[in-house]
Formats: structure tokens, sequence, C-alpha cells
């Protein structure tokens, strides 16, 4: 019985599906000797007509909606200098400075750190936030650094650091 029902409703769908003049035609059903079903369009002994609608197979759907997907936020980099503090005086006879700053979060691949001194970029962005300076002259500088992408935009900058470099002179000691 499952058999038939399935075949009848497949023969539905291939009728509904076919050319407008295919419509027109007769179905016949019959059993052969084994009592397999067999669906004709020729009439056979023993088939009988097989009746079916003409209401076409169609089924209303409401529009699926998917959720946006939004683009998840890139995160804010924070860039601050740890050494040294801001104001504060660094005391080196031969003028060099170490710088070191930190990043959060951690930067991706392909992102620099470029220092600032006194305003200017000093040497090439590099893949850390610790720098060098060497002969530094004595008295009032200033530190900045900045975050940039492998395309060169700027990504985030640090605070401006301001500190003080001593160094021993025989003119004036202090």
């Amino acid at each position: 019985m499952k058999r038939l029902t399935l075949l009848l409703a497949l023969l539905t769908c291939i009728v509904s599906q076919a050319p407008a003049g295919a419509q027109d035609k007769k179905i016949y059903v019959s059993r052969d000797a084994n009592g397999v079903l067999v669906f004709s369009d020729s009439p056979s002994t023993g088939a009988e007509e097989v009746s079916l609608t003409s209401r076409p197979n169609i089924m209303d759907s409401s529009p699926v909606r998917f959720p946006e997907k939004k683009p998840e936020p890139a995160p804010t980099y924070k860039v601050s200098i740890d050494q040294p503090e801001h104001k504060g005086t660094v005391r080196d006879n031969t003028g060099s400075v170490y710088i070191s700053g930190s990043i959060s979060p951690r930067f991706q691949r392909g992102f620099r750190v470029r220092l600032l001194f006194n305003g200017a970029v000093y040497g090439e962005p590099q893949n850390s936030a610790i720098f060098v300076l060497r002969d530094v002259d004595r008295g009032e500088h200033t530190l900045q650094l900045e975050l940039i992408d492998q395309n060169g935009k700027l990504i985030a900058t640090s605070p401006v650091t301001l500190f003080y470099l001593h160094r021993a002179s025989l003119i004036s000691p202090n």
C-alpha cells in the first residue's frame, strides 16, 4: 500500500510538471505477473484509468530571513611608553636612551611600531616597541610611538612622553 501511495504521489508530481498538452493524455495502471504496478499511457488488459487533478503543485512559503552578519569591529589598540617615565630624568653620560613601549591587545602580523623623537620620525618602523637612542644631547626631549599597518596607515598613537637627559659636562657637571 505504501508503494502504491508513493508511486501515485510521484506520478502526480511528474504529470503536474509535464508540458501543457501532456495533461490531456490518460494514464493507466495495472499489475504485471509478479504483482508490480505498471503505469502506462496506453490501456492494456486489466488496466484501470488513473484520474489526476490538474491542480498545480505549488506551495506558498514565507521568505527566509537570515540574521545579518555584521563584521566584527577592529580592535581598538592602545599604545603607551613605559620607559622613560613621563617628565622623568634619564642620567647617562653616553647619551643613550632606552625606550620601552607596550601595545594592547597584541598587534597583528604585518603591523609595525614607529618612533617619533622630538616630533620627527626616528629610524625605520619595527616589529617591537623597544628602541635605543644613541648620543642624545642633554636637555628636554619628547617621544611618541605610532602603530601602523602594512600599508602605512596609522592605527594608534601613544601620548607624548616628555623626558630630561642629564649628561655630565666639563663646563657644568650638574
